[in-house]
């Protein structure tokens, strides 16, 4: 803490700025609605200055807190009944918590959602094992703030996190890696904000009225340790090769299936194809199974074979969409993805991967 700053002045200001961020607003509009400077809020904000009974007074009313809950001592945040997208742990295991229109969503930080470089921040921690339906209570460690909630299996989606967080007021973000039958379902259910599909016209449970926004194209295919010399799947299958699959409803699992109906090879048939009913989470772990020879092949993108330097064997071109459901079109989350999906930043970076075609990037369709 910097000089003249005392512990309870910065335990103020923090509840403060995360009350402000919660609802979304940046220190000006904050400072707007109370009528008092912007300088006002950023010194109590910083810790270095306590406010006044009125601009406690003010600042409280314009949150729709009251004094006592925002600069009081504070106890810990009551839970909140949340919408798990999928299987959470025991008491105490970390989410990551947004709101989806009008409904909490937890997130569970476990496996590969854990980290990405090393553990990413969570929201809250699961309040026990007590179920309300299907919901669950966690307990949050900041409030909610406006959070983008986005599920699809591209590996470029987390370059949509800095965009949205120079926002003003800023947006967060929030991943779910999925295949693309689940990123629908999980969009038709109310839980996501922007479903990533694959060739989006292609699949069943588009929700009603849902408008499609380009994001990237590459290839899919696949991909093989520079040593492993094969000419196709049937060279693969020939060579006893172990394969690592995706999940069912992925669409490289899809494409795999095709490949081996146009060979007119079955899995579970006489000839088995060894590691079929494994599942990879994404196109950089089928690349990561196969670089670290728990795999000889397997089907992903391009962009994730050159990163780990492996051989490719492209089967299809792809292009890779956000459907947007209808329902939060108009909220603040996808008005903000809508912004940055076409600001040169992210452009540039998606263009800076090799094998990403960035060209699409923000088109509008129904």
């Amino acid at each position: 803490m910097g000089v003249g700053v005392t512990e309870a002045s910065w335990a103020a200001g923090t509840r403060l700025r995360l009350a402000r961020q919660a609802r979304g607003l940046s220190q000006q509009q904050l400072a707007g609605m109370a009528a008092v400077t912007r300088q006002a809020v950023s010194a109590v904000e910083s810790g270095h200055s306590d406010p006044s009974l009125r601009v406690a007074l003010v600042l409280a009313r314009a949150l729709g807190l009251t004094v006592e809950e925002l600069f009081g001592p504070g106890d810990p945040a009551d839970p909140v009944l949340a919408q798990p997208v999928a299987a959470v742990g025991g008491e105490g295991s970390r989410v990551a918590l947004a709101t989806v229109g009008d409904t909490f969503v937890a997130l569970p930080l476990s496996a590969d959602t854990s980290s990405r470089a090393g553990f990413g921040p969570a929201g809250g921690l699961v309040a026990g094992q007590e179920l309300h339906g299907d919901l669950i209570a966690v307990r949050p460690i900041a409030p909610p703030r406006p959070t983008l909630v986005v599920a699809g299996c591209d590996p470029a989606l987390p370059l949509l996190e800095t965009p949205l967080a120079l926002l003003d007021p800023p947006v967060g973000f929030a991943w779910w890696p999925c295949g693309n039958g689940e990123a629908l379902r999980l969009a038709a259910a109310g839980l996501v904000h922007a479903a990533g599909v694959h060739q989006p016209g292609d699949e069943a449970g588009m929700p009603d009225g849902a408008e499609v926004v380009g994001f990237t194209s590459w290839r899919e295919g696949l991909v093989t340790r520079r040593a492993t010399r094969i000419t196709g799947l049937d060279d693969a299958v020939r060579q006893g090769l172990r394969l690592v699959n995706r999940e069912p409803g992925a669409q490289a699992r899809r494409l795999l299936d095709r490949e081996l109906g146009r060979l007119g090879l079955d899995p579970a048939g006489p000839v088995e194809l060894a590691g079929y009913d494994s599942q990879a989470a994404g196109h950089l772990q089928v690349a990561a199974a196969v670089a670290g020879r728990l795999a000889d092949v397997g089907v992903s993108s391009e962009p994730a074979a050159l990163a780990y330097g492996l051989d490719f064997l492209p089967l299809a071109e792809e292009r890779f969409d956000l459907v947007l459901p209808a329902k939060n079109a108009a909220s603040r989350e996808v008005q903000g993805l809508l912004r940055v999906l076409t600001s040169p930043w992210l452009l540039a970076q998606l263009a800076s991967l090799p094998g990403y075609d960035p060209g699409r990037c923000g088109e509008r369709s129904a």
